[in-house]
């Protein structure tokens, strides 16, 4: 029997591998270190090139639609709400391909129905944490932990570390690697069923890199006009002396933080009272790890956070989990199921993505409003006195094409893998 690729990770991509490798005819098994699999997260986006390989994996819009909604328009706004740059988005925006906002968690467990539909219910193992690996002639060793405490060896052709920031996979890689860092931002999020802002697929950044909030859909109107909103409030710390690692994720209470926010009332929204409305606040460091030189060693590879965690500036963090997933496959096609294939791959994404990461330290697309800061304090009359739209413009496509999904670039390529590709064995 052949022996199986073990991923790492049963995340947004680790099960997005999975179902790519068995779209091209490749055994795998997925190792999931909690003992269930449950709808964590709030909010994200799916950029428009990582829905593309979505569809080509046969999770259609029906599948989207059910998880989120469809993006039309990215708005970003000064500290006195008037409009810094407003663009189309998605399908709106000339793509092949909509963007959509979406529920994480939501989104998680759609593609865990998909995997245990196509795969099989013994597809994903729960409670068993990969702790380490052996490299060996024919494949790899895979240590692992199990929730009970015992340890074993699972013998693996290729492992792939899909398990997060906190990798233990990419410890043992690059053991001198730093500590995960953090840039002095703290993000609190949440949701609240309320009336869209502007329209039902709105994508909304208002304020600086002081105080910054950033609203979006998640849900299509109901009945009354009410959409699901993510929310999120962001506030640069001034003193990063006493952050402490286990700051992720923990439930938070909206007296933390809402006072940052006091002055945040216009005629079109009242922020505090938007985010007394919220049904859950959760509260998250942004953080990051400083890239490395490599992906990959021997029969071992990174993916998703493990490989590049980045600030959520751009909101691509997870499209970029999707797109790994598929260049992944593409060169299992082209190489076999070997480590040629993972340096491979290595070798298209690890430089340009690694920039990406280094860029989103530098705000992202919100570099705009940390430039309107800079020149005005964020308050203005007249845009085009302060940013002209040229300027505004390039900003903008520079960090498309560095994020991978410019628009005519996007459009022009061939499809990651083809329905009729296979992996010859």
């Amino acid at each position: 029997m052949t022996k199986p690729v073990v991923i790492a990770g049963g995340g947004i991509g680790g099960l997005t591998l999975a179902l790519t490798l068995h779209q091209i005819g490749v055994s795998c098994i997925v190792l999931e270190s909690a003992r269930e699999m449950r709808p964590l997260g709030v909010g994200i986006n799916l950029q428009p090139n990582a829905v593309r390989e979505l569809f080509d994996l046969g999770l259609d819009q029906d599948v989207l639609d059910r998880v989120g909604v469809e993006a039309s328009e990215w708005a970003l706004l000064g500290l006195n709400g008037k409009e810094v740059h407003v663009e189309p988005r998605g399908l709106a925006a000339g793509y092949k391909w909509p963007q959509y906002a979406v529920h994480r968690g939501a989104l998680h467990m759609a593609l865990y129905a998909a995997v245990q539909d196509r795969l099989g219910s013994q597809a994903v193992l729960f409670g068993q944490k990969v702790t380490g690996y052996q490299r060996l002639e024919d494949g790899v060793g895979v240590q692992v932990t199990e929730s009970d405490g015992q340890t074993k060896t699972l013998m693996a052709r290729l492992l792939i570390g899909a398990d997060g920031i906190h990798s233990s996979v990419r410890a043992q890689m690059h053991p001198k690697q730093p500590p995960i860092h953090w840039g002095g931002a703290l993000m609190w999020r949440g949701t609240v069923r309320a009336k869209p802002l502007r329209t039902s697929g709105s994508f909304v950044g208002l304020g600086t890199h002081q105080q910054r909030m950033v609203i979006y859909p998640i849900s299509p109107p109901d009945a009354k006009g009410m959409v699901l909103i993510n929310w999120i409030a962001e506030v640069t710390a001034e003193d990063t002396s006493g952050w402490q690692p286990d700051r992720w994720f923990r439930s938070a209470q909206l007296d933390d933080f809402i006072h940052h926010f006091d002055k945040f009332r216009y005629d079109w929204l009242d922020v505090p009272a938007f985010l007394s409305a919220a049904d859950c606040v959760y509260e998250n460091p942004m953080i990051d790890r400083d890239p490395v030189a490599t992906w990959v060693d021997g029969p071992v590879a990174l993916m998703g956070d493990a490989a590049h965690a980045m600030y959520p500036t751009g909101s691509n963090g997870a499209s970029q989990a999707v797109v790994d997933a598929r260049v992944l496959g593409a060169k299992f096609i082209r190489h076999g199921v070997s480590p040629e294939a993972l340096a491979a791959y290595d070798s298209e994404l690890c430089a340009p993505v690694s920039k990406l990461v280094l860029r989103n330290r530098e705000a992202g697309p919100f570099g705009l409003l940390d430039l309107l800061h800079a020149r005005c304090g964020g308050i203005f009359d007249d845009i085009e006195t302060v940013i002209p739209a040229p300027e505004r413009k390039k900003f903008m496509a520079s960090y498309k094409e560095a994020a991978g999904f410019a628009v005519e670039q996007l459009n022009a390529a061939p499809p990651t893998i083809l329905p009729c590709e296979r992996v010859a064995d």
